[in-house]
């Protein structure tokens, strides 16, 4: 059997906040600066999605169909597409015709809501981000891929009950000890689970190495990378290598020639016998290696690759669990505007702002330091719970709130039903009425 190259790419975008005062709580609830994430997520369009896309419908057709991807698009990016580059749609949309691209399932928000002690939060997320990708693109995610590759035994469970049959998570040396990720695993506590470990070192090859000159194996040539995938043990299964899409055109520009490596990559594969495969057919013919158990969160962050470079200082501990805190209470909401802020204020990007321990982070963060990402993120959140206390007041219990929310609803529900039956009554009574003045 010939060795199997599983390819998948992240698609996200956060909604950025505002520069957001102190004395802007209470007067001013709209957060968001629309005109920075216009402008960037237009340049990772016009830079590095739509280029992308292009080579990669090429490839495809030019292969009559050898070359296969994956994408994991969160429904933040979902929506940014919408309202500022809706050209990406038709792009997309013409990818998942080929039958050659696969879609996967994510968190909404690109969140930590998997972090959350209650997996409500969690498990909402996912549904309605399956249902955008079905509206968007007419499939239905059968591989989860989670916010910044997180995984644990309990996640994996949910997953299982939700009915997906496989998930990519982060190869942790940790978790593995001698073996290798290049096979496929299944979960230890739910064996009907397909587990694809993303190769760092492939990964991070292309995504963090490509165009560095002190490199020791710059430059990187699609033969040179095709000839290692080639070179590891015969009897390893899948290679699958995993990374942002914004590689190809922004992390690395097209002048380093990393178009040109992709679109030659495919030949050099199939010379050396090595063919792709979209991750939940990887899971329908290959046999799992072996089990793993997670009993603590992996992630594909830092040498670790844990969850500390979103929760690991004070700062970001203490607004996440006062995100958490009001999570259920929030849910509750019927105001979308509520929802829809929720949704944007929990995305795992405002965390990784507030990170001491990651150097790269000042490269890509709105803000000076960790300090001003925290005191802007805090009084956003403030603003917001204010919003929420003053529909649904913290003096009320949440059992209590949700047990008179229901009630209303049932009543509401029960006044419709009502007035169904006036609506028949009154049309059967007209009828009787107009059968009699017939007669007459």
């Amino acid at each position: 059997m010939k060795k199997k190259i599983c390819l998948s790419f992240q698609v996200h975008q956060p909604f950025r906040l505002k520069r957001y005062r102190f004395f802007d709580i209470g007067n001013d609830h709209y957060y968001f600066d629309d005109f920075q994430n216009e402008e960037i997520f237009q340049v990772a369009t016009r830079e590095s999605f739509l280029p992308a896309n292009k080579l990669l419908l090429d490839l495809i057709r030019s292969t009559n169909g050898a070359v296969k991807v994956a994408f994991s698009i969160s429904g933040i990016a979902l929506e940014q597409i919408e309202m500022y580059s809706p050209e990406l749609i038709d792009s997309f949309a013409e990818l998942a015709d080929t039958g050659c691209v696969e879609f996967l399932g994510e968190t909404y928000a690109h969140s930590l809501a998997s972090l959350y002690e209650s997996k409500k939060e969690f498990k909402e997320q996912v549904r309605q981000h399956s249902q955008k990708v079905a509206q968007m693109f007419n499939q239905k995610p059968l591989v989860f891929r989670n916010s910044e590759l997180i995984y644990d035994d309990e996640i994996g469970q949910i997953l299982h009950e939700m009915g997906f049959k496989g998930v990519i998570t982060e190869g942790a040396k940790h978790l593995l000890g001698w073996k290798s990720p290049n096979y496929l695993y299944q979960s230890g506590v739910t064996p009907e689970l397909g587990m694809l470990l993303r190769n760092s070192r492939f990964s991070e090859d292309i995504s963090k190495n490509f165009s560095r000159y002190d490199w020791s194996e710059y430059p990187l040539t699609a033969d040179k990378y095709a000839s290692w995938l080639a070179n590891t043990p015969e009897d390893e299964e899948i290679i699958c290598i995993d990374m942002s899409y914004n590689t190809f055109g922004q992390v690395h520009p097209s002048s380093t020639g990393i178009f040109d490596f992709l679109r030659a990559l495919p030949r050099y594969l199939h010379d050396e016998g090595l063919e792709f495969v979209t991750p939940s057919e990887a899971i329908s013919i290959l046999k799992p290696k072996d089990s793993l158990y997670v009993p603590d969160p992996i992630s594909w962050s830092e040498e670790e690759k844990n969850t500390l470079s979103w929760l690991g200082n004070i700062l970001q501990r203490e607004s996440f669990e006062k995100l958490e805190e009001w999570c259920e209470r929030t849910r509750l909401s019927q105001d979308r505007r509520i929802i829809q802020d929720w949704l944007y204020l929990q995305t795992s990007d405002h965390f990784l702002y507030m990170s001491t321990l990651n150097s790269d982070v000042k490269l890509f963060s709105p803000y000076d330091s960790p300090y001003a990402a925290f005191s802007n993120y805090m009084n956003v959140l403030s603003d917001f719970l204010l919003r929420v206390e003053a529909q649904y007041p913290s003096t009320i219990e949440n059992e209590e709130l949700n047990a008179l929310l229901t009630t209303i609803h049932n009543q509401g529900d029960e006044i419709m039903a009502l007035q169904k039956k006036v609506d028949e009554l009154t049309k059967e009574r007209e009828k009787i009425q107009n059968t009699r003045a017939k007669k007459k």
